[in-house]
């Protein structure tokens, strides 16, 4: 079993907690080394053209957001920035009283955080607007959409916020598994209907109400005990038109037609980090960052790369003819998206790249567990 598993385990039932990290961290002395890495000779150009120190590291699960051209980040320190996309000009910086443990959600004016002391931030322009006391961890960064603030708990209840006054306007919440992941989860707005993951489940709700719409199975757990049956949706979903497609921890990879609420279909397969998709494929590394594209239209594997076995992939994006990861050194490495063979590497300041990569226009944007931002234009 993987030793890396610790870091994303939480729970309500603290016996079973300990029980499985116990059992959990004598794996870890078992872990394969890193596939040293091999030379690429450059087949696109691409650069980085610019860089912004975050203030501090970054270790809890954090979401770095694109809105109208800015990208949102924040780092432990409960230093919150917005930055030009395109220049890595500053636009604002603040910092929050507190340590955080998720964020940033922001929909271009308004910024969301959560402190490791439960509490919920709201910034209107970098200026703090007002804050609220959850009743329970958080590591899903919020979501802002449609004059709301979302937040989903780690014992996963979903509860929303008018964006102007802080007022709670409604909670779901229903009987879950004792125990839970420390990691992002699924929480994202299509069209008028709000997605939120209940373990393996994907629901569609009213964010008016937080009413259910619908919901899709999106994996089977397996095992024999919790740890094992460990299926929650990793986020962020990657969206193509009305298809979302997503990881189910250490299960499998699915698709979901977002209007209908219906699998289109579903995989086997392990990992722990979230997916991309374009209109043709479904790009995803396994729990040994083997690569591996996928037929967005069937969930067939169409290619495979395993030249960064055990380099700690972070969450890739698809990028024009490019599907883009980054490794535990820092490195981003753009493959072909259609046969994934190496194109480029670029270099960020050698510390883990984290998170998701988001675009804007024609710059990527990166973050570093060190508190680095890093802006790149592949051409």
């Amino acid at each position: 079993m993987n030793g890396a598993l610790n870091r994303w385990l939480s729970g309500g039932l603290l016996g079973v907690l300990a029980a499985a990290s116990l059992g959990l961290a004598g794996c870890s002395s078992d872990k394969a080394p890193p596939a040293p890495l091999q030379p690429v000779q450059p087949q696109i150009a691409g650069r980085q053209v610019w860089r912004l120190p975050l203030g501090s590291d970054v270790s809890f699960p954090m979401a770095t957001v694109v809105r109208d051209g800015k990208v949102f980040a924040a780092s432990d320190n409960g230093s919150v920035v917005a930055v030009e996309a395109a220049t890595g000009r500053e636009i604002w910086r603040t910092r929050v009283d507190g340590k955080l443990s998720a964020g940033v959600g922001s929909d271009g004016r308004f910024a969301a955080v959560v402190t490791q002391d439960n509490e919920l931030v709201v910034l209107d322009a970098g200026k703090d607007k007002w804050k609220a006391r959850l009743d329970a961890r958080v590591v899903t960064a919020p979501l802002v959409a449609g004059e709301r603030v979302f937040v989903m708990s780690v014992d996963r209840a979903v509860s929303a916020y008018d964006v102007l006054d802080g007022h709670k306007l409604w909670t779901l919440r229903r009987p879950g598994d004792a125990l839970t992941l420390a990691q992002s989860s699924v929480l994202a707005a299509y069209k008028d209907t709000l997605l939120a993951a209940q373990g393996s489940r994907l629901l569609g709700l009213d964010p008016t109400q937080g009413n259910v719409r619908w919901e899709a199975t999106v994996a089977t757990p397996r095992g024999t005990n919790e740890v094992e049956r460990l299926s929650d949706l990793v986020g962020p979903p990657a969206r193509n038109g009305n298809v979302l497609c997503m990881r189910a921890f250490q299960t499998g990879v699915g698709c979901v037609d977002a209007d209908r609420g219906a699998v289109l279909w579903t995989m086997p397969g392990g990992g722990v980090q979230s997916v991309a998709a374009d209109a043709d494929y479904v790009f995803s590394a396994d729990a040994s960052d083997r690569i591996s594209a996928r037929r967005r239209r069937d969930g067939n594997t169409v290619w495979t790369n395993e030249r960064f076995l055990n380099r700690g992939l972070s969450a890739p994006i698809s990028v024009g003819k490019t599907v883009v990861f980054g490794d535990f050194e820092g490195q981003v490495h753009f493959l072909s998206r259609d046969a994934g063979t190496p194109l480029l590497r670029l270099p960020t300041d050698g510390s883990a790249v984290i998170g998701v990569p988001v675009l804007s226009d024609t710059t990527m944007v990166v973050t570093t567990r060190n508190g680095g931002l890093f802006g790149f234009r592949p051409e």
